[in-house]
């Protein structure tokens, strides 16, 4: 079993009431350090919105916002003016923007990390690339691009659920773990479950050795690299109070 210190909750919905949800449910336990919640980003009053998060009650947990952009019509809509003047809003609450998105969209999220260099940034899920019919090579070449853009971080989180849900194996997983580790290192790269949605292919147990696995096997899992990428990496970018 793998014992767990903290967690950050991370937004399901798009929807702020369930922002606010999160932010009571990390008051009332030692163990949510923080909460990646919703905001609605092509609307002119965000920026208000985040204000009142922020003022209220337990705003001192929200760390990042959200928005499932790979559900999006449009694969610029990163790009939109609204979309863009709000995350000036981040940036000035000093808020991590996840990155939530598919190859699609990844020439998008690229301009926008150029653009937005004082914004932090986390790519969620690895950019979600289509592990189980094996295509990586597109996905490579766009992840490559974060290179070197030192206010961007990735998540090592919803592999398994892009792989075949009954028969992934390490090995379908290792090549896409070792491509972020070279373009991130470990002061850039954070575990993330993506519990509960886990279960549908792996248990949080299975998800957790599968990356220790692959990590071992690629040659890296030093002491150091353990402690930034189950939890040094993430304490530092959102600014976890554990």
């Amino acid at each position: 079993t793998n014992a767990m210190g903290a967690t950050v909750l991370v937004q399901t919905v798009c929807d702020v009431r369930e922002t606010l949800e999160f932010l009571q449910i990390a008051s009332e336990t030692d163990f949510v350090a923080g909460v990646i919640g919703w905001v609605d980003l092509t609307d002119i009053q965000t920026a208000h919105v985040l204000n009142e998060l922020r003022a209220s009650e337990h705003g001192k947990y929200l760390v990042g916002i959200r928005h499932q952009v790979h559900d999006e019509d449009d694969p610029e809509w990163l790009l939109r003016k609204n979309v863009q003047i709000n995350f000036e809003a981040l940036a000035d609450q000093r808020l991590v923007y996840d990155i939530l998105v598919r190859t699609r969209e990844l020439p998008a999220a690229i301009i926008v990390a150029r653009d937005f260099p004082h914004l932090k940034f986390v790519i969620d899920h690895i950019a979600k690339p289509p592990i189980a019919s094996g295509g990586i090579d597109e996905w490579s070449a766009l992840m490559h691009e974060f290179t070197g853009l030192e206010h961007v971080a990735c998540k090592l989180s919803g592999m398994v659920t892009e792989a075949d849900h009954e028969s992934w194996t390490t090995d379908d997983l290792k090549p896409y773990i070792s491509t972020v580790f070279e373009i991130f290192g470990p002061d850039r790269l954070m575990f993330g479950s993506d519990w509960p949605v886990c279960t549908l292919a792996a248990s949080y147990d299975e998800v957790v050795h599968a990356l220790r696995t692959v990590l071992i096997e690629l040659g890296v899992l030093d002491e150091v690299t353990e402690a930034a990428i189950f939890g040094n990496t993430a304490i530092h970018w959102y600014g976890l109070a554990v």
